[in-house]
C-alpha cells in the first residue's frame, strides 16, 4: 500500500477549524451575556478577504490588516458559523463590520494572557478560505501551523 497526500491527516487544517470554533463559542457567549470581568479582545483580520465587509474609508486606511478592540463600547454583536457582525465606534462614528472567521489573523484576550495566531489561511474547502500563503511566508511553503501569540505587543509599558 502506498501513501499519498490524500492518505494523511490534515492536522493543521483541523487545528485551525478547532481554534476558529473556540473563537466562535467565545463570541457567541459575549453576544448573549456581554464581556465578563476584565476580558477584552484584540482581533486582527485580513481586510483583503473577499467576505470582509467594512466601510470604504476603513478599507482605504487598512488595506491589508486591521485590528479591532472589543472592550468598552460595541453594539449589535451577532455570530454565525462563518463569522461575526459588530458595530464599533471610530472617532464618534459607529461603523458596522462583518468579519469571517477565516479572515482572522490573531485573536488575543490580554486580560488572561490568551492568544491565537493563524499563520496561513485555512485552505480547507469546508472553511471557504483562499488557501493563499500569508505575506512574508516563502512561496510554496504549505505551513498550516498555529501558535499562541506573544502578548508583549499588547502590553502597556509602565
Amino acid at each position: 500500500m502506498t501513501s499519498d497526500a490524500s492518505d494523511s491527516i490534515a492536522y493543521g487544517r483541523l487545528m485551525h477549524r478547532a481554534m476558529r470554533g473556540l473563537i466562535q463559542t467565545v463570541l457567541e457567549d459575549v453576544a448573549d451575556r456581554g464581556l465578563p470581568g476584565e476580558h477584552h479582545f484584540f482581533i486582527t483580520f485580513d481586510t483583503r478577504h473577499g467576505d470582509v465587509d467594512i466601510a470604504d474609508w476603513l478599507r482605504d486606511r487598512y488595506p491589508d490588516e486591521m485590528t479591532i478592540v472589543v472592550q468598552n463600547w460595541f453594539d449589535d454583536l451577532r455570530v454565525d458559523d462563518d463569522g461575526f457582525w459588530i458595530t464599533l465606534n471610530f472617532g464618534d462614528s459607529p461603523e458596522p463590520l462583518r468579519v469571517p472567521f477565516d479572515a482572522i489573523v490573531t485573536f488575543v484576550d490580554p486580560s488572561v494572557e490568551f492568544g491565537l495566531r493563524f499563520e496561513t489561511q485555512d485552505d480547507d474547502p469546508d472553511g471557504g478560505a483562499s488557501g493563499e500563503d500569508r505575506p512574508g511566508e516563502p512561496d510554496g511553503e504549505d505551513s498550516h501551523d498555529a501558535e499562541v501569540v506573544r502578548l508583549d505587543a499588547f502590553r502597556k509599558n509602565p
